[in-house]
């Protein structure tokens, strides 16, 4: 059941995600273990060492695409740069290697001359994402944290905005090759790699939206103030 609401901190975790299980992805990049009880999500974060604002900022935005970044303090800017340095420890760990094994179980022996090329199709796009997060975790993160702590740079997020490419884009194009052209006697595991596929796009999307609508007008109010 989709979650039409704001979440407070007086929610429970174990309701949160019986009512939305998209979210556990989220959760798990908070590094918040399971066997929550029956705690509400103030309880659950503190246990956990949670910023409980950062968590319900980011959750309330993937539920409802709406987020008030002048409510969050320097300390939550953090927060979220922690939580975008976990996303990309996620995919790259865990996400890509295991769409990886799905997708190369879900190949068919009778197209030798096809199955390579999605292979280095898959491989080449998770080089560009790996470009793209090394990016971010090299220049723009350290630039979030020396702001906040008061130093001064001549970078600005403005740039990191405009050249903020998406990284989904030939995710996308891998899935529809898939979807449109692959023939295959084992469909079963072809699908299961296509809903990791289709899963991992919009979860990248999302992890993206998170960028370019809490960090970087976060980051622009302080440079405003600041410069």
């Amino acid at each position: 059941m989709a979650i039409n609401r704001y979440i407070t901190d007086r929610d429970t975790m174990a309701d949160l995600i019986r009512q939305d299980y998209n979210i556990l992805p989220v959760i798990s990049r908070f590094n918040i273990p399971l066997g929550v009880g029956n705690k509400n999500i103030a309880q659950v974060c503190e246990q956990a060492g949670v910023n409980k604002r950062v968590f319900l900022m980011v959750v309330n935005f993937m539920l409802t695409s709406h987020v008030d970044v002048g409510e969050a303090k320097e300390s939550d800017i953090i927060g979220i740069v922690d939580f975008l340095h976990n996303s990309h420890t996620y995919f790259l760990d865990y996400k890509f290697p295991h769409i990886r094994t799905n997708l190369q179980n879900a190949l068919d022996a009778a197209h030798p001359d096809i199955n390579p090329a999605i292979m280095q199709f898959f491989d080449d796009y998770v080089e560009q994402v790996k470009l793209h997060f090394a990016y971010e975790e090299n220049t723009v993160f350290p630039y979030v944290r020396s702001l906040i702590n008061g130093e001064t740079s001549s970078y600005n997020i403005e740039i990191f905005r405009k050249h903020h490419d998406e990284v989904s884009v030939k995710l996308t194009d891998l899935k529809n090759i898939i979807l449109l052209y692959y023939t295959t006697t084992k469909p079963d595991k072809m699908y299961d790699a296509l809903v990791d596929i289709f899963n991992c796009e919009a979860d990248l999307e999302s992890h993206a939206d998170i960028e370019n609508h809490i960090l970087v007008p976060a980051i622009s109010t302080i440079e405003r103030v600041r410069k």
